[in-house]
């Protein structure tokens, strides 16, 4: 089955194309389960690198699921991040899925062809979404230690949950962990990414 390239970036808690549509069978197994909600945070500012403001437009129904985020252009061709059950979360995970898909218009990935689920290139912009995410975090939000166990507990569960192997699982979260140590400014980071893909 193919599908087009707005539904591989669906899944933040995902770096394959097999965990965004087992989220349908992951929120079928949950529907009897008593489940905590959260509030859901405002979304942070977002422009993409051409310079459009990114709106974020809530889909959550209420009901119980993982919380997943995608980042497209809609039918006007305007870029825009569709939230869906972000209650489902905690707060400091809605704001990494937030960032993690501004990311993949911060850096052009809604507007390039989308590379082959599980490939290299389709793993590596994901691994600079993550972490541009974690930079932002650190940056705007004075995410310290405390909050980015957080971010990589709630990681952690929700990607052992659908399924992934410990060495997918342990590869991303360390990926995160060294961005947020090793690299400055998110900005500085993604016009490296930029620059280094021949975009403005």
């Amino acid at each position: 089955m193919s599908l087009p390239g707005p539904v591989l970036r669906a899944c933040p808690v995902a770096v394959a194309l097999s965990v965004c549509l087992a989220l349908t069978r992951v929120a079928a197994a949950q529907h009897t389960e008593t489940r905590t909600t959260y509030h859901v945070v405002n979304p942070p500012p977002c422009t993409n690198n051409k310079g459009e403001t990114v709106r974020f437009i809530d889909r959550s129904s209420g009901g119980v699921g993982a919380a997943a985020g995608m980042a497209i252009r809609d039918r006007s061709g305007q870029p825009v991040v569709f939230r869906s059950n972000f209650a489902a979360t905690p707060p400091e995970f809605q704001s990494f899925i937030d960032r993690h898909e501004c990311a993949h218009h911060q850096t052009g990935d809604v507007d390039r062809p989308p590379p082959p689920q599980n490939s290299p290139e389709y793993l590596m912009t994901e691994s600079i979404s993550d972490c541009i995410a974690i930079l932002r975090l650190r940056d705007e939000e004075g995410y310290d230690r405390a909050a980015l166990g957080k971010v990589a507990a709630t990681m952690r569960h929700d990607m052992a949950k659908i399924g992934f192997p410990e060495i997918s699982i342990s590869s991303r979260i360390r990926n995160i962990d060294n961005c947020y140590t090793k690299y400055g400014a998110p900005q500085d980071f993604i016009n490296g990414v930029l620059k280094q893909r021949g975009r403005p």
